[in-house]
């Protein structure tokens, strides 16, 4: 399994609302004793050992946007197939702290999504846990809206989530999706 966190590189976007696929994966890889100290195809890298089945954690380093230009190599590198990759990301449509496990789908107007979903030709046969960051607020920006931080009952209550988006990988690593 190849598990991919999206986010934005660099510290000033580290706690934001985009970047819950990098906290997810970077919570991840502490409980699991992965380290993520190889840089490959565009992208921060982890291998190891999640219930027993080779997983490779991975951070994009290209902006979200461009997530893509380094999952797809990555993928094609590892021989890893979209089904066997599972793309963490924040989602807007969802509140704050809810999770939703997706086996397929279009990228519901996440374009870090949709760069991955395009440069594997399409194939929408790709699972995802989707972490809700809410709405903004009046009429707010959602550009700006993604790149602020939580706020601290927020951050409690992500947090928590991350804990869960952790069991729900090692359930699927167990149990299959």
């Amino acid at each position: 399994w190849m598990i991919v966190g999206l986010g934005n590189p660099g510290s000033k976007f580290v706690g934001t609302r985009h970047n819950v696929g990098f906290e997810a994966i970077d919570l991840l890889a502490l409980q699991e004793n992965i380290k993520l100290n190889t840089i490959q195809c565009k992208a921060l890298v982890g291998k190891g050992m999640i219930e027993g089945v080779p997983v490779l954690l991975v951070k994009p380093q290209t902006y979200m946007n461009l997530s893509g230009d380094a999952v797809s190599p990555l993928a094609l590198y590892y021989r890893v197939k979209p089904d066997n990759i599972l793309v963490i990301h924040d989602d807007m449509d969802l509140d704050v702290a809810a999770m939703k496990m997706v086996p397929k789908g279009g990228p519901g107007g996440h374009n870090g999504m949709r760069n991955i979903i395009e440069r594997f030709k399409d194939n929408k046969n790709i699972p995802r846990l989707r972490i809700g960051i809410g709405r903004p607020p009046g009429a707010m920006d959602p550009k700006a809206y993604v790149l602020q931080k939580f706020t601290q009952r927020e951050k409690v209550e992500i947090d928590v989530c991350y804990e869960r988006g952790a069991d729900a990988v090692r359930l699927i690593m167990s149990d299959g999706f």
